[in-house]
């Protein structure tokens, strides 16, 4: 591949992103893949390249989607903080209020901040569920009221891999009146012209590439990062809390399956462009073409701290504001000030209100990584070039 491949726009200054982009699949096992940025408010980079199809010869269209996995959940975290904006969820107020029936198991001072920023204490399930029960809201809502915490909420944090999308399923369901899928269709994704779902519409499923999993180059091209065996043996051992929490739908769902892309699953299994990720996300920042999420007390939430340090599921340090991940080791983001959320395998969507960029990547190539892609890194690390930061 060469540059001559890659379609889409640059705008002047922006072209080591371009380059960065290119090296990704000449030397880093880039299949099909996307990336947008903003600043501003206003669009400087659209490209995308390869196969919409992991294992396909279509090539990428400019209106290709795919699963962002838990880039999903920078999405669904705009909403209880939307919510709170709008005087209809009090982020200090104890679940309870809204849920009544999770205070069941010790939950009863689990406070709203405490889901938000995975500080709840139920990564796990004592039950993993299937497919159709994860994607049954009052099934997997009765399933997480009952369980017991693993520590006390508010005290500890772990990421909540799964359940943090039922959580967030329940919490809006009840406040609302909606489920999540079709809040964010209502009051994000529409306004603002998004080619992003949370339950994939069967007349918007032509959209989707198919995603699979591909390995580094054997040729030592790709930045390889081994983690460390404490990691590699939380993720191997059964019994551990980093193996339940990720297994907490059980069998493992085809993420290529249209039942497992029209469900509402806003933890791991949002659709969405590059290009919708990057305009959501500078929405949080200011106004784009006249729309704008949040306003500046909201936008110093986002970027507020709230849980940090070792992490009881992904076993290296985290930092977490109300549901995003925030700049850090585990997930670098632009500057300290960042605020967004990485997919594993891949996906990557981000806020930097000190540079006003916003970032949106997608890919077809899954990666065993949970978070800091060597190919997202980058990408990341062009734009720093490119501002001058």
């Amino acid at each position: 591949m060469d540059v001559r491949d890659i379609r889409g726009t640059v705008q002047s200054g922006f072209e080591p992103v371009r380059d960065a982009f290119l090296r990704n699949f000449q030397q880093r096992g880039e299949r099909g893949a996307a990336v947008a940025v903003y600043r501003d408010g206003r669009k400087v980079v659209d490209l995308w390249a390869g196969t919409r199809d992991v294992d396909g010869t279509a090539p990428w269209a400019v209106d290709t989607a795919q699963v962002v996995r838990s880039a999903t959940k920078g999405v669904a975290a705009a909403v209880p903080l939307l919510l709170h904006q709008r005087g209809q969820l009090d982020l200090d107020a104890p679940v309870g209020t809204y849920w009544p029936e999770y205070k069941a198991a010790g939950k009863e001072r689990t406070l709203v901040r405490h889901l938000l920023s995975h500080q709840a204490g139920v990564p796990a399930l004592d039950r993993p569920l299937t497919l159709a029960e994860a994607a049954d809201l009052s099934v997997a809502s009765d399933a997480i009221a009952a369980q017991a915490p693993v520590w006390e909420p508010g005290t500890d944090h772990g990421y909540h891999a799964h359940t943090y999308g039922f959580l967030l399923s329940a919490l809006v369901q009840r406040v609302t009146g909606r489920s999540i899928g079709r809040w964010v269709a209502e009051e994000i994704a529409r306004p603002l012209g998004l080619d992003l779902w949370i339950g994939l519409p069967a007349d918007e499923a032509h959209r989707a590439g198919r995603v699979g999993p591909v390995e580094e180059p054997a040729d030592g091209g790709a930045l390889r990062l081994r983690p460390k065996r404490s990691v590699a043996d939380a993720y191997a051992d059964p019994s551990s809390l980093t193996r339940r929490a990720f297994s907490v739908i059980t069998p493992s769902p085809d993420e290529n399956d249209p039942a497992y892309r029209a469900a509402e699953l806003p933890a791991s299994a949002g659709i969405s462009t590059a290009r919708a990720l990057a305009r959501f996300y500078a929405a949080t920042l200011g106004p784009v073409d006249g729309h704008r999420l949040f306003a500046p007390a909201t936008l110093a939430m986002a970027r507020t701290e709230e849980s940090a340090g070792p992490d009881r599921v992904l076993v290296v340090s985290t930092r977490f504001g109300l549901g995003h991940m925030l700049h850090g080791p585990a997930s670098p983001l632009l500057s300290p000030g960042s605020f967004g959320h990485p997919g594993r395998g891949g996906s990557l969507g981000f806020a930097d209100p000190a540079s006003g960029v916003a970032l949106g990547y997608v890919t077809n190539g899954m990666r065993k990584g949970v978070t800091a892609d060597p190919r997202a890194q980058a990408l990341v690390r062009a734009v720093r070039t490119a501002i001058g930061v």
